[in-house]
């Protein structure tokens, strides 16, 4: 089951390049957002924790993570290079809690970031000379909120994930869709909507239903039935799915250097995931507390809004 989700969540990427074709990219975000929560929000309950960590996560992670995220691939950011980018979150994720949560990390996390963050260099590299190197920024900025995203939800520890999320990815539409007709305008909006085919309607089924709840859902019974810490690593296998399935489907090369990246950035981001200390059966049982928050799926990607929080963080998704 963590192989299938990570692959949905891999395969996301490529879903979200087919769908850049069809709708400007903070309309498609809105999409996105709308129809994972929408009837979703009528059938679950809401979430107990305060609303201002439901509109912190929805901010960060729907507005900000994602819309950058769409944005920079949209701009030129090849869909398997962002899979394997965005996982530098865990990298910021830990940063963040160092500083929010006052969780020190331990030399083996610092030597996985410093790893990590070496794989980003060689990203840019190759990116610089080969493609925009602002679609690279946008991307990595993405993950900056993601990790903001993880932090919040760690703060919040939602006893009830599924919900949490359906309501969490209420709150971006409204936002998105302002920011779309502000800077993409009402005309190019309207056009995309009227010339919706099943293509288009597939696309938003598979980014919102499949990646974000079905996802998210499957994810969050694992987390659940087993340690943490031994489902947290799968998430590795996001950029080895996304980048397979983008050299497969869209085509997309994959250089001497990419190769070194994604060896370095899988590496360190490894170092940083495995070097947790594994939680104890009684608060797994109980789900998942301050400090042992469920990942986020991708929404979203993963989960997600399709992605979700680990407890050293979590990869989805363009979606």
């Amino acid at each position: 089951m963590a192989v299938l989700v990570t692959a949905v969540w891999g395969v996301n990427f490529v879903v979200i390049d087919i769908g850049l074709d069809h709708f400007p990219p903070l309309l498609f975000c809105a999409l996105r957002f709308l129809v994972a929560a929408l009837p979703a929000v009528f059938l679950v309950g809401r979430p107990k924790v305060a609303w201002k960590w439901v509109l912190g996560v929805g901010l960060a992670l729907g507005v900000a993570k994602f819309g950058l995220l769409f944005i920079g691939m949209h701009e030129g950011m090849p869909a398997g290079l962002s899979s394997l980018v965005l996982q530098v979150q865990a990298v910021f994720t830990a940063l963040f809690a160092a500083v929010v949560l006052g969780e020190r990390p331990n030399r083996t996390r610092l030597a996985g970031m410093a790893v990590a963050l070496a794989g980003i260099a060689v990203a840019a590299v190759d990116e610089g000379t080969s493609g925009p190197l602002l679609a690279f920024v946008l991307v990595i900025a993405a993950a900056v909120f993601w990790g903001v995203s993880n932090v919040l939800t760690r703060k919040a520890a939602p006893s009830e994930p599924l919900s949490f999320m359906v309501w969490v990815s209420l709150v971006p539409v409204v936002p998105l869709l302002g920011l779309s007709l502000m800077f993409e305008g009402a005309d190019p909006d309207l056009e995309a909507l009227r010339s919706l085919d099943w293509t288009g309607v597939g696309v938003i089924v598979y980014v919102a239903w499949i990646v974000t709840l079905a996802g998210f859902g499957a994810w969050n019974f694992l987390l659940r039935t087993y340690d943490a810490s031994v489902v947290a690593p799968f998430t590795l296998l996001v950029p080895v799915f996304g980048m397979s399935s983008a050299a497969l489907v869209l085509d997309e090369g994959i250089s001497p250097l990419r190769w070194l990246a994604a060896a370095l950035l899988v590496g360190g981001v490894a170092l940083t995931s495995l070097s947790l200390r594994p939680p104890r059966r009684a608060a797994a049982a109980d789900g998942p507390g301050p400090r042992e928050a469920a990942p986020e799926a991708p929404p979203l990607a993963g989960t997600s809004a399709s992605r979700t929080p680990s407890t050293a963080s979590r990869p989805s998704p363009r979606g």
